[in-house]
């Protein structure tokens, strides 16, 4: 992952209240980008394992303890069973982009995955609704990075998005990803809550302004989570921030994947609008951890010719 980035020039704030996005050709693009592409054998298998590379693996639950994450974290060192990772050839065992826990799990975690090169990510500022006093918000950031986060996920204030008070959301992440110090800001703009693709189109720019490392679809607790239509207006405003100020920008979608197919649907869309560069984990992750054990499944079923029991798969 790059270095963490600081705050840009504020975006034209007025010129936001006048983005457009039209929803029918939005949504027929998405269709068509997953309806073109088919990906078999070999070549899946590869997409496959690369989406292993780019999962944070998760676990925000009220009853995670210690021995939980320590638990996830052993599968983020080792996502799949020996013989799967043999048959495919591979030279060493992939493992995933980050484990994302609450901040008071991120001790152990680090703990965990120390000398594995696999980073902590902690949800923070109030995580989900973010209905807390920024001040509060702000010290979660710092209690977490102080653990040993090195990747942060916020949650913005969705009235900012409502009420169009896009300076507010700005000043309101700037202030997050200042929070942050070395660590990195994934700003999650929930998408499921912002009512419109216009919403989604203007808050992924402030974001983008504000310092944002990531832009993230959402919490996973929404009503509606990750869907390739609301990606395909996040990746265009991410292209189109790059090629205004050189900066590039990560994003993950998050929520509602449970399926190998769900993973290679997004990673479709990030080659077909970002690029190659946007397959690796510094630039693109997938928040869904239940997606793992169905992975594994099919490069369980490209080894041996035959499906394990789903069980065999899930997550301890």
């Amino acid at each position: 992952m790059s270095h963490a980035r600081n705050p840009g020039t504020p975006p034209d704030f007025a010129a936001l209240d006048r983005l457009a996005v039209n929803r029918p050709a939005t949504e027929r693009r998405a269709a068509t980008l997953t309806a073109r592409r088919s990906l078999k054998n070999v070549h899946q298998a590869a997409w496959l394992v690369n989406a292993i590379r780019c999962m944070d693996l998760t676990t925000l639950a009220g009853d995670d303890t210690p021995d939980r994450v320590r638990r996830l974290c052993a599968k983020a060192r080792r996502p799949l069973a020996d013989h799967i990772v043999a048959g495919l050839g591979l030279e060493a065992m992939p493992v995933c982009g980050a484990v994302c826990v609450y901040p008071t799990m991120v001790a152990p975690a680090v703990r965990a995955l120390e000398g594995s090169g696999i980073p902590v990510a902690s949800v923070a500022t109030g995580f989900p609704a973010g209905l807390m006093p920024l001040d509060l918000r702000l010290a979660e950031i710092r209690y977490a990075v102080d653990q040993g986060a090195a990747e942060i996920d916020i949650v913005i204030t969705r009235a900012h998005v409502l009420a169009a008070d896009w300076a507010a959301l700005h000043d309101e992440i700037a202030a997050m990803r200042e929070a942050c110090g070395p660590a990195h800001l994934k700003a999650i703009l929930a998408t499921g809550d912002l009512v419109t693709l216009r919403n989604v189109a203007a808050s992924s720019r402030v974001a983008m302004a504000a310092g944002a490392d990531f832009i993230k679809t959402s919490t996973g607790k929404e009503g509606v989570n990750a869907t390739l239509p609301v990606g395909l207006v996040m990746t265009r405003a991410i292209r189109d921030y790059a090629a205004a100020t050189g900066h590039r920008v990560g994003f993950k979608p998050a929520g509602g994947m449970k399926t190998a197919k769900d993973a290679l649907n997004w990673q479709i869309l990030m080659r077909e609008e970002l690029g190659r560069d946007w397959l690796e984990p510094g630039l693109f992750r997938l928040g869904a951890s239940s997606m793992l054990g169905d992975i594994e499944r099919q490069l369980d079923h490209h080894v041996t010719g035959r499906y394990a029991a789903a069980h065999r798969h899930a997550l301890a």
